[in-house]
């Protein structure tokens, strides 16, 4: 066990399998781990392999690939994601047995040189007063008896005298009362002391865990680029489509479109419709823009929850909706990319990493993200992944780009991915703080940084690892790019870890 926790444990005690993945859930949904999804996903996985006693094939690579979706060609040799997040899991445990888990039962531990989960009973805090001196208790009577009589050596009469004291001449008695009492004020010191060391231990757990709030990398990342606005716009997709009478849906991929419920003109539906042919069919179109997908609206709650707890209240509109007003006054936040989210087509057009389609129909699965200057071991081109049978999405891949607004103080920052999982991925990577520390790390590398008023310029390409096609399982930092900045700075790319 790691000697980072000092709770002591029960001697000669193993808990049962269903208490320890009781206690994996329990650190599960606490608060120090509530915005870590990259670690939950990591000590799931970690315990798992401890229960179904798969640790003999427990390797780097294995964590690597399933559990922090790193491609197969990943190379723990000159990718150190795993020792990276292993680490920071170990310390995101002690953070919480010195804060949420203090009581609980059961003390998990990630011990060094092994990525195994250790599981241990924790010694009830009461057995710290199991070890008062009982067998002083005799001696308090005899003590008390000294000290009520103003200090008189008075002897306690025969029958109140323990019988492991026998009679003894007075001057013996004298000084076995003597003996009792320092014994006695011996005792209390003794108590004294752990009740004094427990309360500092706990004011000190404190004020590490206030330490740890205040300096949120999360919280900080947001802080930087939302400055002094406390109304931030955040713009979602709002993707044109066209209804027919049946409740049918047809992309209207482009072209002035008009307000919801509006008749469309049949020129106009199959001049700029994705599937023209069969728009023609559809007899009488209106037009509809109140869809949009599960992992925008998710990403767009995760955002909005975080704001909240930091005191901050978003301005939340559709992209169409986006103003000059908006951008000059407020830092606007857009969420999807430049195929659902009309305003990131408009607003973006800087970086090296851009949204692509070769396909005239813009359907988001054929979509690609371009990489107009790959490093060594990048890829010039991003792609979803599916699974080679069933063609279910596998991994996604999404951008976060900060850029500078239209005046000086204001910034726009795009998530989006190329479907809308990977916006989801995007917003838990940059609300969560091994995300946030991962992404800040991989730009102090290239000799950028945030300030408290001023965010680092950059676009980071993020892969999204999925489960059922929607269920998003994490996101990991596969490149980071600086942009331009006010001071002349050229772009650069930042640590590579997986090509493709």
């Amino acid at each position: 066990m790691d000697s980072d926790h000092t709770r002591p444990y029960a001697e000669a005690t193993l808990p049962q399998k269903e208490e320890c993945e009781r206690q994996i859930q329990r650190i599960l949904r606490s608060a120090t781990f509530r915005n870590a999804s990259m670690l939950q996903q990591l000590l799931q996985f970690l315990a798992a392999k401890a229960f179904d006693h798969g640790s003999e094939s427990l390797k780097e690579y294995t964590i690597g690939v399933e559990a922090l979706s790193r491609p197969q060609d990943f190379d723990p040799k000159t990718d150190t994601i795993v020792r990276v997040q292993i680490h920071r899991l170990r310390q995101k445990l002690k953070e919480y047995y010195d804060s949420d888990g203090s009581r609980d039962p059961v003390l998990v531990d990630i011990p060094k040189g092994h990525y195994v989960p250790s599981f241990e009973a924790a010694a009830p805090d009461a057995e710290l007063d199991h070890h008062a001196p009982s067998v002083l208790d005799a001696r308090v009577s005899v003590a008390a008896s000294f000290l009520g009589n103003g200090g008189q050596a008075k002897a306690a009469p025969a029958t109140e005298v323990p019988a492991e004291f026998p009679a003894q001449p007075r001057i013996g008695r004298i000084f076995l009362v003597l003996a009792a009492a320092a014994a006695v004020f011996a005792a209390g010191f003794w108590i004294g002391d752990i009740r004094r060391h427990r309360a500092e231990k706990n004011a000190s757990a404190l004020a590490a865990e206030t330490a740890a709030r205040q300096a949120d990398p999360v919280r900080a990342f947001w802080t930087s680029l939302l400055g002094n606005d406390t109304s931030p716009v955040i713009a979602y997709p709002d993707a044109v489509f066209l209804l027919d009478d049946s409740n049918d849906l047809f992309r209207f991929r482009r072209g002035a479109s008009d307000d919801r419920g509006a008749l469309v003109d049949p020129h106009v539906a199959q001049q700029y419709a994705s599937n023209p042919a069969l728009v023609a069919r559809a007899g009488q179109l209106y037009y509809e823009n109140a869809y949009f997908g599960a992992g925008d609206a998710k990403g767009l709650a995760i955002l909005t929850n975080l704001f909240g707890q930091m005191g901050i209240k978003p301005i939340i509109k559709p992209s169409r909706e986006i103003t000059p007003d908006d951008l000059k006054q407020h830092n606007v936040i857009m969420l999807g990319s430049s195929f659902q989210n009309f305003a990131v087509a408009q607003l973006t057009n800087t970086g090296d990493f851009s949204f692509r389609n070769p396909d005239t129909r813009l359907e988001e699965w054929r979509g690609m993200i371009v990489n107009a200057h790959p490093r060594p071991n990048e890829a010039p081109i991003y792609r979803t992944e599916r699974d080679p049978v069933t063609q279910v999405l596998k991994t996604d891949y999404s951008l976060v780009t900060i850029q500078p607004g239209v005046v000086p103080g204001r910034y726009i920052a795009t998530l989006g991915g190329l479907d809308t999982t990977g916006t989801e991925g995007a917003v838990l990577f940059t609300t969560s703080r091994p995300g946030v520390e991962e992404l800040t790390h991989a730009l102090a590398a290239l000799g950028e940084s945030s300030t408290k008023d001023s965010p680092a310029l950059f676009q980071a390409l993020l892969s999204v690892r999925l489960e059922k096609g929607y269920e998003v399982l994490g996101a990991s930092l596969v490149s980071v790019h600086t942009l331009p900045t006010q001071r002349g700075h050229a772009p650069a790319s930042g640590p590579s870890s997986s090509g493709q």
